[in-house]
C-alpha cells in the first residue's frame, strides 16, 4: 500500500483509497502544482512533459466536485485521439471505483447507437473527440447545462484552426460559470493566446521544467542463464508475490510457445503482438490491470504507447537491441514516482552487452538469483 500525500489528505476517502491501491509514491510536481489551484476553481494552463503524470494531476479534483446524485454530465474531457479518449476513460473507471460516479467515451468512427445507449446510463464523466462531441451535442443527445469543467487535454494538438470553432461551439453549449482547464506536453505561444480566447477569467499558468524530474527508484536487476532455462526464470518470476509485469520479446513465433508452455502450467498470462486483434489486446491489458494476470509477453511494437498504472516489473526476455529499445522498454514501469524493477534473463555472451549498455547509461547492475522462490544477490 502506497503512502498517502499529505495534499491528498482532504480528498475523498475513494480518492485516498485507491492512492493507496495504486502503488504510487509522492505527486508529481505538475500534480503537487495543478491539485491545489483547481480545486480553487481557477483556469489553469498547465504545461508538463509527457510520462508526468497530468491526467491524474486534472482527474483527481476533477472527480472531486462531481456530485454522484446527479445523473447528467457534470465534467467534459476533449482529446484529439481516439486511442488517448479510451485511456482517459479507463483512467475515469479505475480512480472513480467505489464513488457512484461513472464515467463514458465518445469516439468518432465507433457505433453511434451503442454510443447513444451510453448516455441513456447518465455518466458524469464524458471523454470524447471534438467532432463526436459537438455532433451529440448538436442532435440534442448530450446536455451540456451541468457540465461545470472542461479539460482540454493534449492541448497543442486539440486547439488548432481545424478544431477551433468546434471547440468553441462546445464551450458556449456549456455554464457560463464553467472552469477550463489546458493540459499539454507543450504549449506554443499561438497555443496559450487561442486558449484563453475561452476562458473568462484570467487563467493560472502552471509549467514544469523538464529538470523537475520525478524520484523513482527502479532496480537494474538480471540473471545469467542457458538461452533455454529463460523461460524457467520467467515462470518464477510470475508466481512472485503481488507482481504486475510486462515482459518483452522480439519474435511473434517465440511469443506463442512462450505463452502456450506457460499456459500449459496453469499460469494466466496475456500477450500482445502486432497480430492481435483490438477485443484480445483489450482482455489482456484488462486482465493485468485487474491483477486477474500476473504478466503480460508483449513485442515491442504492440507495448508501444503502453501506460499500465503500477506495473512492478519490466521484463526483457530477448535483450534490448540497442540503448533506446532498453530505455523505451524499462521506461513503462517506475513512472510518475512509483518504485519499479526492470529485469534483465541473459546469455553469457549477452551478460557482456548488458554492461556496456549500464556504463552507457551510468545504472547499477546487479546480478541476481532464485533462493526459495525469491530473488536475492548472486553473492
Amino acid at each position: 500500500m502506497s503512502e498517502l500525500p499529505a495534499l491528498l489528505n482532504d480528498r475523498k476517502p475513494y480518492i485516498q483509497e485507491v492512492w493507496k491501491k495504486s502503488g504510487f509514491g509522492q505527486l508529481t510536481p505538475i500534480q503537487a502544482k495543478a491539485i491545489p489551484v483547481i480545486v480553487e476553481g481557477k483556469d489553469i494552463m498547465a504545461e508538463s512533459p509527457t510520462g508526468t503524470g497530468k491526467t491524474l494531476a486534472y482527474l483527481l479534483p476533477l472527480l472531486e466536485k462531481i456530485d454522484p446524485e446527479k445523473k447528467s454530465p457534470q465534467a467534459l474531457i476533449l482529446a484529439s485521439s481516439r486511442e488517448l479518449v479510451m485511456q482517459i476513460n479507463e483512467e475515469v473507471r479505475i480512480w472513480s471505483e467505489g464513488s457512484g460516479i461513472t464515467g463514458a467515451a465518445f469516439i468518432g468512427g465507433a457505433n453511434v447507437k451503442r454510443q447513444l445507449d451510453k448516455l441513456k446510463k447518465h455518466p458524469q464523466v464524458i471523454a470524447g473527440t471534438p467532432g463526436r462531441i459537438y455532433e451529440l451535442i448538436a442532435q440534442k443527445k448530450l446536455k451540456m447545462h451541468e457540465v461545470k469543467t472542461i479539460v482540454l487535454d493534449e492541448g497543442d494538438q486539440l486547439i488548432t484552426a481545424e478544431h477551433m470553432s468546434t471547440i468553441s461551439n462546445i464551450i458556449k453549449a456549456t455554464l457560463k460559470d464553467r472552469q477550463i482547464l489546458v493540459f499539454s506536453a507543450t504549449l506554443p505561444e499561438e497555443t496559450e493566446k487561442a486558449a484563453r480566447s475561452f476562458m473568462k477569467n484570467e487563467p493560472e499558468l502552471i509549467k514544469v521544467d523538464k529538470n523537475e524530474k520525478m524520484e523513482s527508484k527502479v532496480d537494474h536487476l538480471y540473471f545469467v542463464v542457458e538461452r533455454r532455462e529463460k523461460s524457467k526464470i520467467l515462470e518464477k518470476i510470475t508466481r512472485l508475490k503481488d507482481v504486475k509485469a510486462l515482459a518483452f520479446l522480439n519474435d511473434i513465433a517465440e511469443l506463442s510457445v512462450l505463452h502456450e508452455k506457460l499456459s500449459y502450467k496453469g499460469i494466466e498470462m496475456g500477450v500482445l503482438h502486432g497480430e492481435s486483434n483490438k477485443v484480445d489486446r483489450e482482455k489482456a491489458l484488462r486482465k493485468l490491470r485487474s491483477g486477474k494476470s500476473p504478466m503480460l509477453i508483449a513485442t515491442d511494437v504492440a507495448a508501444r504507447g503502453l501506460d499500465i498504472k503500477g506495473l512492478t516489473a519490466v521484463v526483457h526476455l530477448d535483450m534490448a537491441d540497442n540503448i533506446d529499445q532498453y530505455i523505451h522498454r524499462s521506461g513503462r514501469t517506475g513512472r510518475a514516482g512509483a518504485n519499479g524493477t526492470v529485469i534483465s534473463i541473459v546469455t553469457e555472451r549477452e551478460e557482456r552487452e548488458l554492461k556496456k549498455m549500464a556504463r552507457e547509461l551510468d545504472i547499477p547492475l546487479s546480478r541476481v538469483t532464485f533462493y526459495g522462490g525469491n530473488i536475492v544477490d548472486d553473492e
